[in-house]
């Protein structure tokens, strides 16, 4: 019964905070994605590309949550255990980067100015969110099992080689 909470706890969140992150907001400041789309070549298929794979970094990402560490992402249902599999191995707030990623692939595909202000504003906020919150609540929670990953993992740009120091549960990689 805690998996089936945790997965209808994290696609509700998946929802409410990246969908109107990285799909409301942008949808809205691109005039319902009706604005013309890029005419400088390879912008609307890097965009396009780059939306497609962090969509998928993101659904994976909260599929760990729910089914390794038994929570969601949200800050009202955390996980039981620390997620450090899959691409946690490689970085340490894939959701972050994956809306982002979300984000930049809109302003390449539409060009837009207003888009890119706002992810930048998405992106300082999240920094933020990280730093004064995340860091110091998962330290505090899990100690110095967050304290090695994080020492190990790195925040915002992936690591090439996956981090094998610590697995979360047998068959969950």
């Amino acid at each position: 019964m805690r998996t089936f909470s945790a997965i209808a706890g994290s696609a509700v969140f998946l929802v409410v905070a990246p969908g109107v992150v990285a799909g409301l907001m942008p949808w809205l400041l691109t005039d319902h994605y009706r604005k013309p789309q890029a005419n400088v070549p390879g912008f609307v298929a890097t965009g396009s590309i780059l939306v497609i794979v962090a969509a998928a970094i993101l659904l994976h990402a909260f599929a760990r949550f729910a089914l390794e560490g038994l929570g969601t992402p949200a800050p009202v249902a955390p996980t039981e255990k620390l997620v450090v599999g899959g691409i946690y191995r490689h970085v340490r707030n894939p959701m972050y980067v994956a809306v982002l990623a979300i984000i930049l692939g809109q302003v390449l595909i539409f060009s837009s100015w207003p888009v890119l202000l706002y992810g930048l504003i998405a992106a300082a906020a999240m920094v933020s969110f990280v730093k004064l919150y995340e860091e110091p609540t998962l330290a505090q929670r899990y100690g110095e099992e967050y304290e090695a990953y994080r020492r190990a993992v790195p925040g915002w740009l992936p690591r090439l080689t996956p981090w094998r120091g610590q697995q979360s549960r047998p068959g969950i990689q």
